[in-house]
């Protein structure tokens, strides 16, 4: 079912989220399917359940519609599931990026280039996979969400002060979607 977005300076986004019990398949597939139809509406490329109000450590990815700039992203979906960063890359990378949390504020943000996680898949099947390239940036941004760091906390201080005052607007709802949206 499609759910609402929670937007910048609701707490939900704030948490750091719980495990997700992985015992429960019902509530495992009950979620994802609420993220997928979720992200799906709002025509973006990642989504974290902290994003439509549940804090628990579920995230996708999906980054089938960016083939035109990133070609080897044509069978780049994937479900993740209590995922943990094993490794990750001394060597960075800058990408700009955007939140449909954080609907009209884009900024670079340095990253690790590389990361090795592990994840239970939507089978709940455990996998060790290592992203690089927009793929790991991808993941790494949603997987900040469950920390419940956003991407603007990981910009650099002038860039922090020049969009403060759009921050300010969507945390107090001058902000419109063209998805459902909701600050809590």
């Amino acid at each position: 079912m499609i759910q609402p977005i929670y937007l910048y300076g609701s707490e939900v986004l704030r948490r750091k989220a719980e495990p997700m019990d992985i015992s429960d398949k019902a509530a495992v597939d009950a979620l994802v399917t609420d993220l997928e139809d979720t992200l799906k509406a709002s025509e973006g490329v990642g989504l974290a359940a902290p994003q439509i109000g549940v804090s628990r450590r579920v995230l996708i990815v999906d980054g089938r519609d960016m083939t035109d700039a990133y070609p080897y992203l044509k069978d780049f979906y994937r479900v993740m599931i209590n995922p943990l960063v094993l490794e990750e890359s001394s060597e960075q990378c800058e990408f700009n990026e955007g939140c449909l949390s954080v609907p009209g504020v884009y900024a670079d943000v340095r990253r690790p280039s590389v990361i090795k996680v592990e994840y239970y898949d939507r089978d709940l099947v455990k996998q060790v996979e290592v992203f690089d390239r927009f793929a790991c940036r991808m993941v790494q941004h949603e997987m900040s969400h469950l920390d419940g760091v956003i991407f603007t906390d990981l910009v650099a201080p002038i860039r922090k002060k020049i969009i403060s005052k759009k921050l300010q607007g969507i945390a107090h709802g001058k902000v419109s979607t063209h998805y459902k949206s909701k600050l809590k």
